[in-house]
């Protein structure tokens, strides 16, 4: 039974963060992403997409620093960044 309320909550949380975190992700005009949100048992995992194209993915674990996977030249190859702000990359911006 106290699964549900803890899992709305982290949900609610996470979707408070994802509002936080939406400014670091688009620094590039008026570009916003849509953030999907997915709560899984250890970790908190948010992936951002610009018309659909999936271009960043943030992950939050239960313990330790968030960190960010994201496609630089839009090949589908995913790199890690520990940094705490990264930039809508320029093939996302030049596409639409």
């Amino acid at each position: 039974m106290k699964l549900i309320p803890r899992l709305f909550t982290g949900l609610l949380l996470g979707a408070g963060l994802a509002a936080a975190t939406l400014p670091a992700l688009a620094q590039s005009g008026d570009i916003q992403p849509d953030i999907t949100i997915r709560q899984e048992e250890e970790r908190t995992i948010r992936e951002y997409r610009v018309n659909g194209v999936l271009y960043a993915i943030e992950i939050q674990p239960a313990a330790g620093p968030a960190y960010y996977l994201v496609d630089h030249d839009g090949d589908g190859d995913f790199t890690r960044h520990e940094s705490e702000r990264i930039a809508v990359p320029e093939w996302v911006i030049k596409r639409f």
